[in-house]
């Protein structure tokens, strides 16, 4: 069993009260068609509630419908059968209340740094103030002026500022990605793999940045990864998935969901600890032992060995 028994972060708590709930899920699934009359199960029986405030990692091999997951909250997506809502009300479309951070950044190649990062503020008001007006000027001022304070928490430096993103490497431009994601003010903070092809150095410091600031403005995180470390070292709460194999769509995706007992450690000694530890080989091993049984006819007989991954 994993012990509870922490010492509290000095900081301050970073698990938030449970008061409201900000997104939900309800028996949802999602099938596509494969050809003829036969259908893909991606998503099956997935019972959501996340609550206003949470960092909920979610985990899970490729094919396990992480992705989907993000696009049916961001209203990319729409499920086959079951409801999805935030804030209480359903999403039918994208719109402004969750921000999205992809794998693979998407910055405008004929803007700056400062450029990018407040276009959609400045896009999403110009037509209610006006760009003729000295109003929007004004406007235009404070968001740069916010604009930078978010870059250089994210680590870039003032002379970056009016850089294009051919000019950056690939980690400068996931950081400018998610400043833009940011300036926004979201609600929601979804974020599909965004370390996932930076290396470690730069993902170890990319890490501390988001969560610091999370800390500080306390949106509601959903944190799609593959990589268990750093889910037990970012997350408040973890949602672990399985894949389908054959048609076997009887049972929930949701092999684990639960509330980490490591975010109560102040975030530079996570990973040392043994809490820390034990958790990763525990949920390796039950995503190890999913696949055996899904990819197999009969029972399996699991090794008494630790994970072999």
């Amino acid at each position: 069993m994993v012990s509870t028994a922490l010492r509290p972060d000095p900081m301050g708590p970073p698990v938030p009260a449970r008061q409201r709930t900000e997104i939900a899920l309800r028996d949802v699934c999602v099938r596509y068609p494969v050809s003829g009359s036969t259908s893909k199960t991606v998503l099956s029986c997935v019972d959501l509630e996340i609550f206003a405030g949470e960092f909920v990692v979610v985990l899970g091999e490729t094919g396990c419908g992480k992705s989907t997951l993000l696009r049916l909250i961001l209203g990319e997506e729409f499920p086959t059968s079951g409801s999805v809502t935030v804030d209480g009300k359903p999403v039918t479309r994208i719109d402004s209340r969750s921000g999205y951070v992809p794998q693979k950044y998407s910055l405008f190649p004929d803007r700056t740094v400062l450029g990018n990062v407040i276009y959609g503020p400045e896009n999403a008001c110009s037509r209610v103030l006006g760009r003729i007006r000295p109003s929007f000027w004004r406007f235009h001022r404070s968001l740069k002026s916010d604009a930078r304070v978010f870059l250089e928490r994210m680590g870039l430096r003032s002379q970056d500022m009016d850089k294009y993103p051919h000019q950056l490497s690939g980690g400068m431009q996931q950081r400018v990605a998610i400043a833009q994601a940011l300036m926004m003010r979201p609600p929601v903070l979804l974020m599909d793999e965004p370390f996932s092809a930076l290396d470690p150095s730069t993902r170890g410091s990319l890490q501390e940045q988001l969560h610091a600031l999370w800390r500080e403005t306390r949106p509601t995180v959903v944190f799609v990864t593959h990589n268990t470390s750093e889910a037990l070292l970012l997350g408040t709460r973890l949602v672990l998935l399985g894949r389908h194999y054959e048609e076997d769509a009887s049972r929930s995706n949701v092999l684990l969901d639960l509330e980490l007992p490591t975010s109560r450690l102040p975030f530079a000694r996570r990973k040392q600890s043994p809490e820390f530890q034990e958790l990763r080989e525990r949920i390796k091993l039950l995503a190890y032992k999913s696949s055996l049984m899904n990819r197999a006819e009969g029972p399996v007989e699991f090794p008494k060995a630790a994970d072999p991954q």
